[in-house]
């Protein structure tokens, strides 16, 4: 199952800009007068661009094989057999064979973070005037159980769980394998620790549509500063 996860605020807001962005190229296309709406153009194409690498390209997809990380300018790609570590700052960080990758989105603030931290905390029964009903026990239980745990939170424990059971799934068909009687030899990939190794490396690459967004602004402005 492909989940993504990414920032909602800076999702909604970069479409916002989309759609004025495309509501001003109309315009400019259909009022052009020369250098001055180049000018506008380019300055419209660089707006467009860096919203698009900023709001729009992070994300971080999980798949059935692998986490995709999508920061504005790269993609980092790592096996869930081949995660060896995911923590929470104000962002995530996946560790996979001594490299690590910090994603940009979802990320955590300290108010998200300490907003977090109050939905644990019992509500105040004192005073006169009640303005929160009481919870129930199971209610404050889970409350409890959520405290402190944010968007990014969540997410990175859903990569650890996937690894997880990655990890599980290879080690038992590595097993089996050396179980089967084929002529003897069969061998397993395991670790000092009994976990599977060889499940491949990090792997980071630049991102085509991120590299195209930015080179089509520039041709903008050089296009503005010849005219």
């Amino acid at each position: 199952m492909k989940q993504v996860f990414r920032s909602r605020t800076a999702l909604v807001l970069g479409w916002i800009w989309m759609a004025f962005a495309a509501f001003n190229a109309v315009d400019l296309i259909v009022r052009y007068s020369g250098p001055s709406s180049l000018v506008a153009a380019a300055v419209l194409g660089v707006m467009t661009a860096l919203v698009f690498v900023a709001c729009l390209r992070p994300a971080v997809i999980l798949t059935e094989d692998g986490v995709l990380v999508r920061n504005p300018l790269r993609n980092a790609s790592v096996p869930l057999t081949g995660v060896d570590e995911v923590v929470v700052s104000h962002a995530i960080k996946i560790t996979s064979g001594g490299e690590s990758v910090r994603c940009w989105a979802p990320q955590t603030s300290a108010r998200e973070r300490a907003a977090a931290v109050r939905r644990g905390t019992s509500p105040n029964t004192g005073g006169r005037y009640k303005t929160e009903p009481t919870r129930s026990k199971g209610e404050q239980a889970a409350a409890e159980a959520l405290a402190g745990r944010t968007h990014a939170d969540w997410v990175a424990e859903q990569i650890t769980e996937r690894a997880e059971a990655a990890k599980r799934t290879a080690l038992r068909n590595a097993e089996r394998v050396t179980a089967e009687p084929a002529g003897g030899a069969g061998t397993r990939a395991t670790g000092p620790g009994g976990g599977v190794t060889g499940a491949g490396a990090m792997k980071v690459t630049w991102a085509p549509s991120a590299l195209a967004a930015l080179l089509a602004a520039a041709v903008l402005v050089i296009a503005a500063i010849l005219a």
